[in-house]
Parts: C-alpha cells; structure tokens; sequence
C-alpha cells in the first residue's frame, strides 16, 4: 500500500447525477461533480463542478469551483469560475474570480488583495 497522500489523490470523484436530489450537508476531500439537487451546504476539499443541470441551495467551500449550474448560496473558494450558462446567487468571496459573458452573478463579491477577476468571452 501507498501512503495515504497518494491514495487520496488517485482516488474517484464523487457524482450525484441529474434526477438525484441530496438533502443534507455534503462534506468530501475529493473532487465532486454535481449534476443533480443540493439541498445542504457543500464543503469539499479538492474541487466542485455544478453542471448545467446542477442546483445547489445551500453555501459552498472549496478550494475551486467551476459552475455551469445554479448557487443559490454563499460561494468560498480560492479560485471561481462561472461558465456562461451559470448562475452564483449569493455572496461570493474568493481570490480568482473568472466570468463568461452570459454568466449571471447577484450578491456582494469580496476578494483578496493580490485576486485577479478574468471576464471571459464565450467560445461560439
């Protein structure tokens, strides 16, 4: 056996897929994609996807997220990026903060001195 640090980094995402509705807080060190219903505050170690399909009602920390989906909720993460099908409805505090013409933000957005905010124009 490995140590527990290569272990933890070969191991699977998590998946909650479309139709699956989650009540409840969801704690995990590993990446986690959700494509379903959140209801619960999110606290995940690695990453967070929220697909286009994805809601989560409920505050997130992780280290970075990407959000194709819907937050309803405050996001906290070191890096944040909203596609342009996205939408983060809630406060927002991170130090990188990527935005895809399109995307849809509302709450107050707090960052780091040295955090860089990166509007990205959608790939047609």
């Amino acid at each position: 056996m490995g140590n527990s640090k290569n272990a933890q980094s070969s191991a699977t995402p998590t998946l909650i897929s479309k139709g699956c509705v989650v009540t409840g807080k969801i704690e995990s060190d590993v990446f986690v994609r959700i494509d379903g219903h959140i209801k619960g505050d999110l606290f995940i170690g690695e990453g967070l996807i929220v697909g286009e399909d994805g809601l989560i009602d409920g505050n997130i920390n992780t280290r970075e997220i990407v959000v194709y989906g819907t937050v309803n909720g405050t996001v906290k993460a070191e890096s944040i990026e909203i596609k342009s099908s996205g939408k983060i409805l809630g406060e927002i505090q991170t130090r990188t903060f990527q935005v895809e013409r399109g995307a849809v933000y509302t709450g107050m957005v707090s960052m780091a001195k040295d955090a860089v905010v990166e509007h990205l124009v959608a790939v047609q």
